[in-house]
């Protein structure tokens, strides 16, 4: 197995999401769509192609051939009820973190964002739903459609394939802090999002540890495309509703 260092770490995360984060700031400044739809479309263009070539590459170099099975080495069998049943007690906690650590963390970083928001087109503000409402129906539609597709499916699944199966699996140094250490990095690494860390790092480290003792990344997998799911299903009720 090829052992990844520290800056190869470093470099290996910062890699996608400073492709996606940097496309995003210039392109939106230019953009006559909904910003949402716009990030989803450069993250499948480059975040995802990114990180999925890490693993491929590695793949190569481990097994002959471009394969997935570098994120998934190692993996134990657990029965698909099991994994569902400990994903959505995962999810219940994220839902208790969400009432009672999210609005106090948005709270407190509320004066950063809006100053930071203050500088940037409107659209960059995830949360303005009057500002995707100005736009067509069918562009509305096409925005929820593809932010499902992504959101839920494409991006939770490549970022899980990543995070919890490649880099955790491959880092230099293997202990019980290994997937706290990579949760903590994954939930820094959403330059688009940077304040709701707090809440990210609660709700993905406990779930990285399970995943990592039980050797089981279905279980982390699951539990992303639920949260996002969530976020989805609450975007298309406030656009749509």
């Amino acid at each position: 197995m090829n052992k990844i260092s520290v800056p190869r770490l470093i470099l290996y995360i910062l890699a996608p999401t400073a492709a996606v984060s940097l496309s995003y700031l210039i392109a939106g400044h230019f953009c006559s769509m909904p910003y949402l739809l716009l990030f989803c479309l450069l993250g499948t263009v480059t975040l995802v192609p990114i990180e999925l070539g890490i693993i491929l590459s590695a793949g190569k170099k481990e097994y002959g051939s471009y394969t997935l099975k570098s994120a998934l080495e190692g993996q134990g069998k657990i029965s698909v009820w099991k994994t569902l049943l400990i994903a959505f007690l995962f999810f219940s906690l994220a839902g208790l973190l969400s009432v009672f650590v999210a609005p106090l963390e948005n709270k407190l970083l509320e004066p950063l964002r809006l100053a930071l928001l203050s500088r940037l087109p409107a659209g960059f503000d995830w949360q303005n739903i009057d500002y995707v409402k100005n736009f067509s129906k069918p562009v509305i539609l096409i925005t929820c459609i593809y932010y499902g597709i992504f959101n839920v499916i494409i991006g939770p699944i490549t970022e899980e394939l990543f995070f919890r199966g490649y880099l955790t699996s491959h880092f230099r140094m293997q202990n019980n802090f290994t997937p706290i250490l990579i949760a903590i990095l994954f939930s820094l690494y959403h330059f688009w999002l940077p304040f709701n860390n707090i809440f990210r790092i609660l709700v993905f480290a406990p779930v990285a540890f399970v995943a990592y003792k039980k050797k089981n990344i279905y279980i982390s997998i699951c539990l992303h495309c639920m949260c996002n799911l969530f976020s989805v299903i609450s975007f298309v009720i406030a656009v749509l509703g």
